[in-house]
């Protein structure tokens, strides 16, 4: 059973998501602010977290750029701001997903069941441990990217698209083909959150992002990574 952390203030919101999601046979402990939520994500572990952006103590932003300091636990983030805006600026930061308000049940459900398959379908992988070239290196099992031994910090999905790239050196990708792969036809995803996430990519991994070596850009196609 998988374990769900939910930051959410609202009450009514919390108890529908958890009783909902309890239904489904997740294990969901609720933080009604910032300080409860990091503290339960310290202490439980959480497979998937669940988190509103606004909270009464903190702004749900600087809660998710504070996991990612340390974890690559799938994010999705709750709002009622639907701006194309706030999403960007939600995957920058380190955001797997993000929800608008007012949602369905099911919605929500499928998303985090998405995101969940992802990351235990790359636990149970087969794939190669580690591979590297000299300045980079990719440890499958640890779900780690090292680049001159020093670990980049990555999102669920960069690191996703990072793989990929990984496990098919000098081929190219569509956007649509890296959008499905990183993230599945039923999570909310755009051609837009690719580019996000290349050029996150690119300015943790590149010594001159705007002249990348590694991760680069094939015009009217897509993007395509050389070692």
């Amino acid at each position: 059973m998988a374990t769900v952390l939910l930051i959410e203030d609202d009450h009514s919101i919390a108890d529908m998501i958890s009783i909902y999601l309890s239904e489904e046979d997740y294990v969901v402990h609720i933080a009604r602010d910032g300080q409860q939520g990091s503290e339960l994500f310290r202490t439980i572990h959480p497979d998937v977290v669940i988190l509103d952006v606004m909270l009464p103590d903190t702004n749900g932003m600087e809660l998710c750029r504070e996991f990612r300091t340390h974890s690559s636990v799938p994010i999705m983030m709750v709002s009622a701001k639907s701006e194309v805006s706030e999403r960007v600026k939600a995957l920058i930061i380190g955001a797997d997903d993000y929800l608008c308000k007012p949602f369905s049940m099911r919605e929500l459900a499928a998303r985090t069941g998405a995101l969940l398959r992802r990351s235990s379908m790359n636990k149970a992988s087969l794939e190669p441990k580690t591979v590297e070239t000299q300045a980079i290196r990719v440890d499958m099992d640890k779900r780690c990217v090292y680049l001159h031994s020093t670990v980049v910090e990555t999102t669920y999905s960069e690191f996703e698209m990072m793989k990929h790239f990984w496990l098919h050196p000098g081929k190219v990708f569509s956007r649509e083909e890296l959008l499905n792969k990183i993230r599945g036809m039923d999570a909310f995803v755009t051609e837009r959150s690719v580019d996000v996430h290349i050029t996150n990519l690119r300015k943790k991994m590149e010594q001159d992002p705007k002249e990348p070596k590694h991760i680069k850009t094939v015009w009217g196609v897509g993007y395509k990574f050389e070692p």
